[in-house]
């Protein structure tokens, strides 16, 4: 009988009206898209993004076996935690273990039994010794995501890939207007998954003796809200530190303020426009 303590990831929702039956209970068959859902998650979690990853490993995952058993009832509004973890990988099959979670009340209880195949022939292939090495490390608790911290003609290129991606690509920020000539004198910071795929990055610079700026802060849209931002601001915080910063300011986006307020930042003045996107200065002590 598993416990929560035997989960690693959970993945958080809240019962929504169409998913209640004329029982007034969760319908039995909305706890596969639940369980379907937190796997999701779970790649994030791997700091895999799904379809590159799979393209990567010249595969994909395809669902063989699904058992569901249910113990209790969800009801509308419920706040409910569904918790998956990888029980077993055998030479071509994954196994994910789940759970509905009601506080500590367990719901209902879920077996997934995915196949990896080849997408063409969906014939089976073998599990790939890196994704195997990436799922087994994730459950044994090691880090998924590498920082690293350098100069423009080191991390550039990864860096450059990732603003163009998220500012111009998807923000529709004018090219003249993301690349300038800071980049070269600034200490970058690029994460970087468990395959060298680079998904998030940031930088920093001297905006006045003191006060450190930090600055281009980009994750790709698939690794969002899987606090790899985080550790990137994190590794760009604790090198403004040792360079004997005090203060450490940016601009920040309005949508990604709470972002900030969570890591201790506070904003700092009126709103203002930049690059056509309403922004707000904030400020954390070092």
């Amino acid at each position: 009988m598993n416990h929560r303590s035997d989960y690693r990831f959970f993945d958080r929702l809240r019962v929504r009206w169409a998913e209640v039956d004329m029982q007034k209970i969760v319908f039995n068959g909305h706890y596969l898209m639940y369980f379907d859902t937190a796997i999701a998650g779970y790649w994030r979690a791997l700091a895999l993004p799904y379809h590159e990853t799979m393209e990567l490993l010249q595969g994909d995952l395809y669902v063989r076996k699904a058992t569901v058993e249910y113990e209790g009832s969800a009801r509308y509004d419920d706040q409910l935690q569904v918790a998956v973890r990888c029980a077993r990988i055998g030479n071509s099959s994954l196994v994910f273990e789940g759970a509905v979670l009601r506080g500590d009340e367990r719901l209902v209880r879920g077996e997934l039994v995915y196949v990896f195949a080849d997408p063409a022939t969906m014939a089976s292939r073998p599990v790939p010794p890196d994704l195997r090495e990436v799922l087994l490390g994730f459950e044994a608790g090691k880090p998924m995501v590498d920082v690293r911290v350098g100069p423009w003609d080191e991390l550039g290129r990864e860096a450059q890939k990732i603003r163009a991606a998220v500012f111009i690509d998807e923000q529709k920020i004018p090219a003249e207007m993301e690349w300038d000539a800071a980049d070269a004198g600034c200490l970058h910071a690029v994460a970087y998954n468990r395959f060298g795929m680079p998904l998030a990055t940031g930088r920093l610079l001297e905006h006045v003796p003191g006060t450190a700026k930090i600055g281009r802060m980009a994750v790709l849209p698939a690794m969002r809200g899987s606090h790899i931002g985080r550790a990137v601001l994190d590794a760009l915080m604790v090198e403004a530190r040792a360079r004997g910063d005090r203060e450490v300011l940016l601009h920040a986006q309005l949508s990604a303020a709470p972002f900030y307020l969570r890591a201790g930042f506070q904003p700092r003045g009126p709103q203002f426009d930049e690059a056509g996107i309403a922004h707000v200065e904030m400020v954390r002590g070092l």
